[in-house]
């Protein structure tokens, strides 16, 4: 379907491919990885034709189409979600309709959304109409940043599912170690200004590309013996009569050796959060509490409590409170009414996805992570920075200028200079590429004190979450285990659940059915008189 022989391109002084190449074919399902600013999105925009070759050939199989849903800022027109998502059709009739309906259910949307206009929505909201489209429209190629980036958990696990039967070919990037295993067959590693295929999951890859660095470093050391073994001989017998001869063999096997060159070590970050003070049993206690957006009401006599070396994952569909419980354990946003008990010696540290009030735009990320309110030193505080990738100078770029992925560093950074014993953690791997996710994961295993984390991430649930929190309508249910186990349990409740439930009469299923062809139908006409009405 696509032939990339021999791309060459570069950005300034940095070089971002030297003869890479890369095959895709109908069917393949491949996820896209390097670190951040390795030329992963500008790879796509090459392949799509909005960025120049600098050298080397892109060739399409004739006829092939591709959809891209970028990682941000998707276009924003006058239509309606519904419209969005069957864009590609002008007369779409009433089958094509339903299977866009589907598909927008199916990412989050509710029937009440769909005439609502994409101006009225989220950037997020945007995205999922965007992707909606890809969806609907079935390109050969998918290509797809960060897709799951403005998900919910719940619309990932049905998204992932979708993708497992998708007729058409997929590339995308991601940092979700768990949604790429369950999607794609194969990783592309962008490697030494190449593009090299792991035909495995992303723990195969990371293996195989361990041992094959093992591999090349024992061949150069052996290459190294050989070669100062050479010198030494030149220079050992050099004046020699005798071994003249042999002198001028050795120098000229010397001269045609071709050096093996170790690839430079990726830099990546190094997390570890100091080990916090001993809190009391109990850390954090909601009694009797309810907290309203306006008239809606989001929880009505919650009560909730939190226990010490707990790691609990927030899990639930969108709207249903996740982060507004996590705030309200931070005391980020007042309640209603009720009471917040702190426990015994309880510092809590709070990371937000979306940054409001976290960071100061116009301070330089020195000045920012030494505004922490604890007494660390320059030296300290510029060492804690080189380990999340701001060395040197760096470390006096203004906030307002740093990637999403050095905002989520920044305020994890902070974090570690000013250690809490409880962390509330909202979305902490958004903006993270999957050597960064690692070493947080690392990180909070190791941890001692209490973590709430929200995430889509599945990878993150299931490595550090030890109970799971389901919250529903305002209701919240804890489940001792992992993530996966809290699947395994919700499969076996709504297996029970659909049971019990009675079966559709026949008169009923008529009933259904004719009101799904009764809508298709007017959703068609409507279409119709808004084409005659532009003409």
């Amino acid at each position: 379907m696509i032939s990339v022989r021999g791309l060459k391109k570069s950005f300034g002084d940095q070089t971002l491919y030297d003869g890479a190449d890369l095959q895709l074919n109908a069917g393949d399902r491949y996820a896209l990885v390097g670190p951040n600013g390795a030329g992963k999105t500008t790879l796509f925009k090459m392949l799509l034709g909005t960025e120049e070759l600098e050298g080397g050939s892109i060739e399409w199989k004739r006829g092939a189409k591709a959809g891209y849903l970028p990682q941000e800022n998707p276009p924003i027109g006058i239509e309606t979600v519904l419209e969005t998502a069957l864009a590609h059709r002008l007369d779409p009739d009433g089958r094509e309709t339903a299977k866009a309906k589907k598909i927008l259910m199916g990412l989050g949307f509710r029937v009440s959304d769909f005439d609502r206009h994409l101006s009225e929505l989220s950037g997020g909201w945007a995205m999922r109409a965007a992707l909606a489209r890809l969806l609907v429209e079935e390109p050969d190629l998918l290509l797809l940043d960060e897709p799951t980036t403005h998900l919910d958990l719940v619309t990932l696990l049905w998204f992932q599912e979708y993708l497992s039967s998708y007729p058409g070919a997929i590339l995308m990037i991601s940092h979700d170690r768990a949604f790429i295993d369950r999607v794609c067959s194969a990783i592309v590693a962008v490697e030494e200004k190449r593009l090299k295929i792991y035909r495995t999951n992303y723990d195969g890859f990371i293996a195989e590309r361990e041992a094959a660095r093992d591999r090349l470093l024992s061949a150069w050391k052996q290459q190294q013996d050989e070669m100062e073994a050479m010198k030494e001989f030149i220079m050992r017998n050099r004046s020699r009569v005798s071994t003249a001869s042999r002198v001028q063999s050795v120098i000229k096997k010397l001269e045609k050796v071709v050096e093996i060159v170790l690839p430079p070590s990726s830099k990546v970050v190094s997390i570890s959060f100091p080990q916090p003070g001993r809190t009391g049993t109990t850390v954090l206690k909601l009694k009797n509490v309810f907290k309203s957006y306006g008239p809606t009401k989001v929880y009505e006599g919650l009560d909730f409590e939190l226990e010490r070396g707990w790691k609990m994952a927030f899990v639930g569909p969108n709207g249903a409170g996740k982060s507004t419980l996590l705030k309200v354990l931070g005391d980020i946003i007042p309640v209603d009414s009720g009471e917040r008990v702190l426990g015994h010696n309880v510092k809590v540290g709070y990371f937000s996805q979306h940054r409001e009030g976290q960071l100061e735009p116009k301070r330089t990320v020195l000045q920012e992570a030494m505004s922490v309110g604890r007494s660390n030193g320059d030296l300290f505080t510029r060492t804690v920075l080189g380990t999340f990738l701001f060395p040197g100078d760096s470390v006096h770029k203004k906030v307002e200028v740093l990637s999403g992925g050095e905002k989520s560093r920044l305020q994890l950074a902070k974090l570690l200079l000013d250690p809490p014993n409880v962390l509330l953690l909202d979305e902490p791997t958004t903006h993270l590429d999957l050597t960064s996710v690692e070493a947080l994961v690392g990180a909070l295993k190791k941890f001692e004190g209490t973590i709430c984390a929200i995430s889509h991430d599945v990878y993150f649930l299931n490595a550090v979450a030890d109970h799971v929190v389901h919250i529903v309508q305002g209701k919240i249910t804890v489940f001792p285990g992992h993530f996966e186990y809290f699947l395994h349990r919700q499969g076996q409740l709504d297996a029970e659940a659909a049971k019990n439930r009675p079966e559709p009469t026949a008169a009923q299923k008529a009933e259904t059915e004719a009101e799904n062809l009764y809508e298709a139908s007017k959703e068609t006409r409507r279409r119709a008189k808004s084409l005659e009405k532009a003409q």
